[in-house]
C-alpha cells in the first residue's frame, strides 16, 4: 500500500465522510513541518475529490499522488511551506 513517499505520518480516516477527511487532514498539515509528507487512509470515495480540490486551492501544500486499494483511498498530502 506505501507508495514511494518518505511519509511522516499517516492520518486514519477510514469510516468518515465528507467533510471530515478534508478536515482532519488540514489539521494533521498544521501540525507538520515543511517538507514533511502526510498519508491520508480514507474509505469515503468522495474524499478523492475532495483533498484534491483543497490540496489545489490551499497554498503550502501539494497533493502528490492519491492511490485506490481495494476499498481505501490513500492520499499522499506534502506540506510545501509554514
Amino acid at each position: 500500500m506505501s507508495s514511494e513517499y518518505q511519509t511522516t505520518e499517516t492520518l486514519d480516516v477510514t469510516g468518515q465522510s465528507c467533510p471530515m477527511p478534508v478536515v482532519k487532514t488540514k489539521q494533521a498539515i498544521d501540525d507538520l513541518e515543511a517538507g514533511d509528507v502526510l498519508e491520508v487512509v480514507a474509505t469515503d470515495s468522495g474524499s478523492m475529490s475532495d483533498i484534491q480540490g483543497w490540496a489545489e486551492g490551499t497554498d503550502g501544500v501539494t497533493l502528490l499522488e492519491q492511490v485506490t486499494d481495494a476499498d481505501q483511498y490513500i492520499h499522499y498530502v506534502e506540506k510545501t511551506a509554514e
